[in-house]
């Protein structure tokens, strides 16, 4: 069993701030060093995650140690996972996953869906792995107010059918939504305190 490894910080000082490497395993068997600069104890600028062979993992900001901007999440293989917009710390904008793939390669679309305010509002979409079409719908405020729902081999299905498969979609994409968070909040930087 592998336990966590403790954070090891070094502090480099730098005309923008201060440099902060951070250093933590992300599963037992890869080791994930984070990077942002510092201002008054917290992270500012650009942050980025990497495992143990360089492979970057995620890049994003910090503005006043507060997630802004777009940060994009990699998985080990280099294959592009998710890619989720901030403003003052919540989700807004158009947020994006990825079914995993081959290095190198375009992958598949996973979800594409509009958020404003930390809820989804607009059109949330989603594909099957083969990049047909699964879902279309629409949310106001963070509720589905109109759905529309197709099965793998393209035929449409009722609306409640869809609304149940919009559903599920949304449970599995928060899931994963909360995954990158908590690597980000489990891999920050400790900008000089303890």
């Amino acid at each position: 069993m592998v336990e966590r490894a403790s954070i090891v910080a070094r502090v480099l000082a730098g005309l923008a701030g201060v440099l902060v490497v951070a250093q933590g395993l992300a599963a037992a068997d890869e080791v994930l060093r984070a990077s942002s600069g510092c201002r008054a104890g917290r992270p500012q600028g650009p942050y980025q995650l990497r495992g143990d062979n360089g492979q970057l993992r995620v890049a994003g900001a910090f503005n006043d140690g507060t997630r802004t901007g777009s940060f994009i999440f990699w998985r080990a293989n280099g294959v592009r996972e998710a890619h989720v917009p901030y403003d003052n710390g919540v989700r807004n904008g158009t947020l994006a996953t990825w079914y995993d793939g081959a290095p190198g390669r375009e992958p598949s679309r996973h979800v594409e869906s509009a958020w404003r305010h930390g809820r989804r509002d607009g059109e949330t979409r989603s594909w099957y792995p083969d990049g047909r079409r699964r879902s279309v719908s629409e949310y106001t405020n963070g509720r589905i107010v109109a759905s529309a729902g197709w099965t793998a081999t393209g035929e449409p299905i009722t609306e409640a059918a869809a609304r149940d498969q919009a559903l599920r979609d949304e449970r599995d994409a928060d899931a994963g939504y909360a995954r990158h968070e908590a690597l980000i909040r489990d891999h920050m930087p400790s900008c000089g305190r303890a």
